[in-house]
This record gives structure tokens, C-alpha cells and sequence, in this order.
């Protein structure tokens, strides 16, 4: 009978601590999985599209299959913001069209560093960066001469700095791009789901390599609401 009681005391303490442990394993398991859930402050999900651009059509999709003619005659970019669309054209003809994301205040003209605006106007390549924190990356000459003027106007930056401006832009160099307008401007990969950069032009993977590798320097890119 006290050998019984024994067992039974023996029992009782093992389902105890085994009940502990489950319940230590599970919360840290649920710790884990909540942490592994949580979407990173900068990079988009990628379970689904939250941005103001449709998915492409299936005549856009089938345009995006069709080889490229290389290298590419004359190939200029246009950006549609409001569309979320990058369309490039060689020749004068349209021959690709991709789906993007923009800054995380992707509404209006950028003002200032910080604001989370993608640029609008005309601009161009002015760096290829192979070394990207987002990949691959296409630097566009923002500010460009109207930026500079329109800062010196309002009293962001001064005399000296709009003329540092307007020959960077002039010789095809890259502008300064510490003052106030803001600046690094780049068409990089990282993902479309969402509009989460700080003013840049973001585009999957696969298709920043396709512009990185037949685009070079100088190509015009055209940024429209």
C-alpha cells in the first residue's frame, strides 16, 4: 500500500513538471512565431499588395516574356506613380512593363530630406551601385536644376549649394545629395509588395538585373504623378 501511495506521488510530481515544460515550450514557441511574423520596418511583406498599383494585365505580362532586342536602341524609363508602373521603352517602343513600389508617402512632388516622397520630373542615370543594400541599384541625378532652384527659392539650401547643384546636373554627374532636398534616389530591388522606401523606386529582384545589366549610364527617366 506505501509502495502504491509512492508511485502514485512519483506520478503526480512527473506530470506536474511535464505540464511546466509543455507550458514553458509553448509560450516560447509562440514568442518565436510572433517575433518571426513581425514585417521588417523597411522591407515589404510579400504576402500581398497593399500599394495603389494593379496587378499587371496579361498583355503587360506578355510583353515582359518577349527577349530583348540588345543592346537596347535610345532606351529611356517612365514612372507612373499613380499606376505603380516602370515602363521601359528602346526605339520608341514600349518593351517592358513592371509593377513597383515607392516611397512610404507615395502622394506629391518630393520637398525635403525625410519626407518619404518619390521625386517627380526628369532625371537620368547617373550611377549603377552592384553593391545595393536592396540588390542592384539605379542612382538618379535628384535634385536635379528645377529641385535646386525651387530650394534656393524657399530658403533650403543656399546659393552655393544650387550652383553645386546645377553643374553636377549639367556635366551628367551625380548631385550633392546631403542638403536639404534630400537625396540617393535609386531604382532598386527589395520587393513590391508595399510602398516602404524613403523615396526610392523599388522593383523585384530579377527585374533591377534586367535594367542593371542593359542600362547604362545617362538613360533619361521620366517620373510622373
Amino acid at each position: 500500500m506505501k509502495n502504491g501511495r509512492t508511485v502514485f506521488a512519483l506520478l503526480a510530481c512527473a506530470l506536474v513538471v511535464l505540464a511546466a515544460l509543455v507550458a514553458a515550450c509553448g509560450a516560447r514557441a509562440l514568442k518565436v512565431a510572433r517575433a518571426d511574423s513581425q514585417p521588417s520596418p523597411l522591407m515589404p511583406t510579400t504576402t500581398s499588395t497593399t500599394n495603389g498599383g494593379a496587378s499587371l494585365t496579361a498583355e503587360e505580362e506578355a510583353l515582359n516574356r518577349r527577349p530583348l532586342r540588345l543592346p537596347l536602341a535610345e532606351p529611356r524609363l517612365v514612372v507612373e506613380k499613380g499606376a505603380r508602373r516602370l515602363r521601359l521603352y528602346a526605339g520608341g517602343e514600349l518593351v517592358r512593363v513592371r509593377r513597383i513600389a515607392l516611397g512610404f508617402e507615395p502622394s506629391g512632388d518630393k520637398v525635403r530630406q525625410g519626407d518619404g516622397r518619390t521625386p517627380e520630373g526628369d532625371f537620368y542615370v547617373c550611377m549603377k551601385n552592384p553593391k545595393s543594400n536592396f540588390y542592384l541599384s539605379l542612382g538618379l541625378n535628384y535634385p536635379n536644376e528645377e529641385d535646386a532652384a525651387r530650394g534656393l527659392r524657399d530658403g533650403l539650401i543656399t546659393k552655393a549649394a544650387a550652383a553645386s547643384i546645377v553643374r553636377a546636373n549639367r556635366d551628367g554627374r551625380c548631385p550633392a545629395w546631403n542638403t536639404a532636398l534630400g537625396g540617393e534616389i535609386f531604382i532598386h530591388g527589395g520587393g513590391t509588395a508595399s510602398d516602404w522606401t524613403f523615396g526610392c523606386v523599388a522593383l523585384e529582384n530579377p527585374e533591377i538585373k534586367e535594367l542593371f545589366d542593359t542600362l547604362p549610364k545617362g538613360t533619361p527617366v521620366r517620373i510622373e504623378p
